[in-house]
């Protein structure tokens, strides 16, 4: 379980093809002080495995399914990532519940730049519509962040200048992805409801 707030801004440093899986090796020296084999890392959104740790860097093995159903297949070597170690029971939840599992891939639509913040609109998958609603949470590329406006194909969030300057979406562009996380507790309270009737 991760909290949606960023701790570190990594690095791809090395992609290793698997057949139909990669190994992801990330420089992140913040995220790997204490990262040991088992261990989980959120990767842009992404709880992924640590399989190694070594200089500051750690490798996760990266199957198919989370290439197919995640942003992290258009990664390359220099890429920046969002790193985050799980939240532990006696920490601070700064953030919303984020599980690391992504819900789909939207693009950067527009940014609309700010006296100190950008507006930045993201297109959603028409079935995760429904699990939006202003001022409401969404986890983009791991990053835990309030809806400025949902609509039914797309919606805004507001960036202030501390996650323009230590996350990926300082740099992202239209036309870039991004994985989506909606709010867990949304899918729950769905799920209860339908099962009543």
């Amino acid at each position: 379980m991760f909290t949606g707030i960023v701790e570190e801004l990594g690095e791809i440093v090395g992609i290793e093809p698997q057949g139909d899986s990669v190994a992801l090796t990330i420089r992140g020296a913040l995220v790997t002080q204490d990262a040991v084999h088992g261990a989980s890392i959120a990767v842009n959104g992404v709880c992924l495995t640590v399989v190694d740790v070594k200089d500051e860097s750690f490798t996760a093995d990266v199957i198919k399914e989370t290439l197919d159903k995640s942003g992290l297949g258009a990664l390359e070597p220099g890429s920046k990532v969002n790193l985050e170690r799980p939240v532990r029971l006696s920490d601070r939840l700064g953030g919303h519940l984020v599980q690391g599992h992504v819900d789909g891939v939207g693009e950067i639509l527009s940014r609309e730049p700010g006296e100190r913040w950008d507006v930045v609109t993201v297109s959603l998958p028409p079935e995760l519509s429904r699990y939006l609603v202003d001022k409401g949470s969404i986890t983009v590329d791991g990053i835990s962040l309030t809806v400025v406006e949902a609509g039914a194909d797309r919606f805004s969030i507001a960036l202030i200048p501390t996650t323009l300057a230590l996350t990926t979406l300082g740099h992202k562009k239209p036309g870039d992805p991004v994985n989506l996380e909606v709010d867990v507790v949304a899918k729950y309270v769905e799920r209860m409801l339908g099962d009543r009737s």
